[in-house]
Formats: C-alpha cells, structure tokens, sequence
C-alpha cells in the first residue's frame, strides 16, 4: 500500500488515468502501445501428406507487467526454437495486415524479481494444457542383453564338452581323448596284392612220422569207439596216417562227398533245375511239369528262403496270368522226373516226414519245409500236392480230381523257371547237411547218366562215375545219397582220395581237380559255419576254429560220427583228412574228432 515501508505494487495504468513517476513529469500517460490492426484474414495452411512429428512445446508471450521507474521496458526475447521438421511453405501475410499467430503461440508470463531481473515463469493456465513433449525413445539395454549372451554362450560351450566327452562321440568324431584313438603313429603301408594266393607247397612237407606222432594221442580216445581213417598230403598223394581205412563202415552224412563228387563229374556245373507250366488237354487247365527242383520258393520276390539264388513261386504264376490271361480254371502235375519210392532202404520209418528230410518227390516248395527260412522246421508229407494246392491258389483256380497226369506231347509253354546253378546247390547240400537235396542232385546223376531216376537208379549212377573217374569203389553200398541209409557203407579211403584231387594244387596236371575244386567251398568252417558251427569250442579243439573245414556226419542211435575235409598246418601246408567211427558217444565222438583235427591244425609235422 502507498505510504507503508513495504515495496510498493505497481500499478497498472489505463487509458484514462495518468501517473507521473518520480523521475517523469507529470502527466505522461502509462499505457501500452496498441497497434491499428483490423481483424486478420485466417492464413492458409498446408499440411503435408505424411505424419509430422508433434509440434514443440509452445512458448507463451509474457503479459506486460509494471516495471520499476527507474526501467525501461525490455522487449523479452523467447528462446532460440529447436529445430523443426520443414514445414510447407506459408504463403506471406497480405501488405498492410498483422500476421495472426495460430492460437498455439502464446505469449511467455514473466516474473519481475524486486531487483528488476526478469526469469519465465512456469505457469500454465487453465484454460491451456501445454503439450507434452513425446518421451524419447529410450536406448536398448545393451548390457543386460550382453550377459544373455554370454551366459548362453557359456552353457552351450559346457554342453559340447559334456557332450564331446561321451566315449561314443568322441570315438566317432576321431577325438584325441576318444578310448579308441590311436595310441602311437600309424604304421607304415603294406603293399597289398589282389590276387587270391593258394596254400604254400614249398614250406617244409608233412612226414609220415612227425603226423603219427602229433596225433598219437588224440586218435586213442576211447569216447571214439572204433575209428577208421587216413590222413593225406594232397600236393604229393602221400598217405600220412592211417587206420584200417580200406575198411567200409556207415558214413553217415559224409556220403554227401560221393554224391556232391559224383554230379560235379557227371553234370556241367552250371546245370540248373526246371519248373514250368504248360497248356492241359481241356480248355482252361495247365499242367506244372515238375523238372526235380524242390527248392522253389513260396515266398514273394526279394525274400530268400533257405535256398539261396531260388527260384520263385510268384515269378511262375505271373508268367501263366500273362499267357493266359488269367484264363485259367482247372491245376494238375506232371511228376514223371522222378520214379521209384520217395523213401529209402535202410531209413527209419520216422525219418520222413520230420525235420530234416521229407519225401523224394520231384515237386515241392522250400524243400517241404513249413517254415521257409528255418532249416529245422517240419517238413510236410506230401510236398507235390502242396506246391499244387498253392499253384493253383494264386491262379485262383481249382486243383484237378485227378491231380496228376502227363502233359501233352508239344504243348505251348506257358511258363518256366529255374533252380540255382548245381555249383551252388551242391554248397548248400554240404554245408546244412541237407539230406533232400543230395538225394535230389543224386536222382539228376541217373538221369545224366541215362539210369532211373530213383534211390537205386542214383546210386548206381554215383558208383559208375566215381570209378569211370579212377576212383576205386570196391566195398562201397549205396542205397541213398544222403547217408540216412544205415545200409550206406564206405571206406575212409575213399573219402580221402575224392578230397585229395580237390584239393590238389593247380597245375599238378589232373583234371578232375578242377571239376571237383567245388567240393572244398561246401566244406562248413570250424566254429563259423553249416553243422560245424558250434563246434570246436572246447580246449582241445579250439586251435583248429576257423582253420579245419569238413563234411559231418551223425547218427546217433549206433554211435557213429565222421568227419572228413581239409586243414591248414602251421607250415602252410594242406592237410586232408577222413575219420569215422562206430560205438562212439555222440558228444563225446564228436569233441574228439575236433580234437585230432585240431591237432593236426597245429602240426610242423615235416
């Protein structure tokens, strides 16, 4: 108030009231300078296609306030704008017009310290919300997403050492701490040949004295009844060892390497079986016209049966579709490749059908077997009649009433497959000691040989070819040719010679051994292969496993076992060998056979 110590409050002048200062005269009239402006025409704007960003925060021009006296008015200067995206272009103000400021600038209120300094004041009115100015965008945390990564870093480096420790990673990666690595250098190349290097000849020869000596011990086990054998050096045709050899006794199943020998004398090694269809004497029927191949296979094409490389049951009946159509009602077989019985003199009555042989017919699939991939399975009783049943089955026709007859003179072939080579049927015959099939290939030397094809036909055949080959058959009976027959009899001598001209080196000039090389490939290995699988696992035998090669022979219910084959010694000499027994324990007979083979296996007997 005026007259009070107090600062005084400036007063505001108006248009009618004048107010002389101290140091003004008086009368001066306090007003503000009002321009002349008439009302602006409202400006054009321009606004840009594209979003702007938000305007900055407008500034408010400062009310006029009182000042001291001793001041003068100074005109307040906003601060410098901050730089704003470029605007479209106003087009200038009309001559003689004030420019109009939108309604967002303001003017800036001041406030008037008593000291005359001048500070904006932040203040807002109500009316008027300033604008917030939008935050800036703030900076990713780079340090936190760092220690992600490391850390993430760091797992995946453990989980690769955890995981290139497992002994199977590593050992597969080829890693220096694998338990397989190499734990010295490599050793140096050899140099490798690719020929196939047959048994020495020129390392020391086996004596008659030193083989005695080897196996005098080995040939007095008394597990082995009465034995009978020799022992043979094939590259001079020395007798080495021998015990009443000439002396024809039951060889079992070892009557296989007569008969094997015999159809690779006789026959061309790649003679193969025939199975084929022809056209019947009545519209609609076929006839299958069995050729004496029992190894047909009843299963689909790609699977193999115990017969490998065999025929297929399929192959012939899409063969007859397509020649007929389809058009076929009415199955019946041709059996006359085969005459005689379908059993021995001399088989026990169980031993067809059973599980190792079925009756000889000259028809069938899988040999009789019930199971095509198991050699132990059953076999069936009547093969021809089965094989007709599904023949007919897949045709979907019926088989006949009367199932066989013969098939017409010069009837159009409708079909025809084949067995595999003989070379291969006389591998499998040896190896799995199949007695149906050496009795088959027996029948197929008769029939080479212009004989009856039957069990006495084909023996007789055998004991003609071995003996047109120089092979002496006396005291040889055969009643089969597979060795079921107990009224087989042969000498080990015999066994001997046959497996001395196979074996014997090439170029010695004889010119059997080439017919009869394939004989050895049959031959089942030591611990590894055939029916000699499982042996040679005892003390005794174990050092001829995978070195001793050799055709069993077994029947048990009068103790006989034999063994006859090949062995390398420790020389790298070939040794061939024939042993048989009679009144010897089976198991017992037989580990002692594996012994004196082994024996011999290792024999420097020069």
């Amino acid at each position: 108030m005026p007259g009070t110590d107090e600062t005084p409050e400036p007063a505001w002048p108006s248009a009618d009231h004048d107010a002389a200062g101290e140091n003004e005269p008086e009368g001066r009239t306090h007003e503000l300078p009002m321009p002349k402006a008439s009302l602006p025409e409202q400006p054009t704007m321009f606004v840009p296609k594209v979003a702007a960003p938000p305007p900055p925060r407008p500034q408010q021009q400062p009310r006029p306030q009182a000042r001291p006296q001793s001041q003068q008015p100074q005109p307040q200067q906003p601060p410098p704008p901050r730089p704003q995206p470029q605007q479209p272009r106003q087009p200038p103000p009309a001559p003689g017009r004030i420019e109009i400021k939108p309604a967002s600038a303001h003017a800036v209120p001041m406030r008037i310290e008593p000291t005359g300094e001048q500070h904006p004041a932040e203040t807002k009115t109500e009316a008027e919300e300033p604008q917030r100015e939008e935050p800036a965008e703030r900076p990713p945390r780079r340090g936190r997403r760092a220690w992600w990564i490391a850390g993430a870093a760091v797992v995946l480096v453990v989980a690769l050492g955890v995981v290139a420790a497992l002994p199977y990673v590593s050992n597969r990666l080829g890693l220096p701490w694998a338990p397989n690595a190499p734990k010295a250098d490599p050793p140096q190349p050899v140099a490798v040949s690719r020929d196939l290097a047959g048994p020495s000849t020129s390392g020391p020869a086996p004596t008659p004295a030193g083989v005695s000596q080897a196996i005098s011990g080995a040939v007095s086990n008394p597990a082995l009844g009465t034995l009978t054998g020799t022992v043979i050096d094939p590259v001079t045709g020395t007798t080495l060892w021998e015990r009443n050899a000439g002396q024809p006794i039951t060889p079992a199943s070892t009557t296989k390497v007569l008969t094997a020998a015999a159809a690779l004398l006789a026959l061309d090694h790649g003679t193969q079986f025939s199975t084929k269809v022809v056209e019947g004497s009545e519209p609609g029927s076929v006839v299958l016209v069995a050729g004496g191949d029992i190894t047909l296979s009843s299963l689909p094409d790609g699977q193999e049966s115990v017969y490998r490389g065999a025929a297929h049951l399929d192959d012939l009946v899409a063969q007859v579709k397509e020649a007929t159509g389809g058009n076929v009602s009415q199955v019946q077989l041709d059996l006359g490749a085969f005459s005689g019985p379908t059993s021995a003199e001399g088989w026990a009555p169980e031993d067809a059908p059973s599980t190792y042989m079925a009756p000889v017919e000259p028809a069938m699939l899988d040999g009789g077997r019930s199971v095509p991939g198991d050699d132990g399975s059953m076999r069936t009783g009547r093969p021809a009649e089965q094989l007709a049943g599904e023949f007919a089955s897949r045709l979907g026709a019926q088989v006949a009433s009367t199932p066989t007859t013969t098939a017409p003179q010069g009837a159009r072939v409708l079909g025809e497959v084949k067995s595999a080579p003989l070379t291969e049927l006389v591998d499998t015959a040896l190896s799995i000691s199949d007695n149906l099939l050496a009795d088959v290939i027996a029948r197929h030397v008769a029939i080479a040989e212009g004989a009856e094809p039957s069990f006495t036909g084909g023996a007789q055949a055998t004991l003609d070819v071995l003996s047109r080959n120089g092979f002496d058959v006396s005291g040889v009976e055969l009643s089969d040719g597979s060795g079921l027959s107990l009224r087989n009899k042969v000498p080990a001598k015999l066994l001997g010679e046959l497996l001395s001209v196979a074996a014997a080196p090439d170029g010695k000039g004889d010119p059997r051994t080439a017919k009869l090389r394939p004989l050895l490939g049959g031959l089942p290995v030591a611990g590894g292969s055939g029916t000699l699988a499982e042996r040679y696992t005892q003390a005794a035998a174990a050092e001829g496993k995978g070195w001793v090669r050799g055709k069993t022979g077994t029947i048990p219910s009068d103790g006989i076992n034999s063994l006859a084959g090949v062995v390398l010694d420790t020389d790298g000499r070939v040794l061939v060998f024939a042993l048989m027994t009679v009144g010897s324990q089976t198991e017992a007979g037989r580990a002692g056979l594996d012994a004196i083979t082994a024996t011999l296996r290792g024999c420097g007997c020069g």
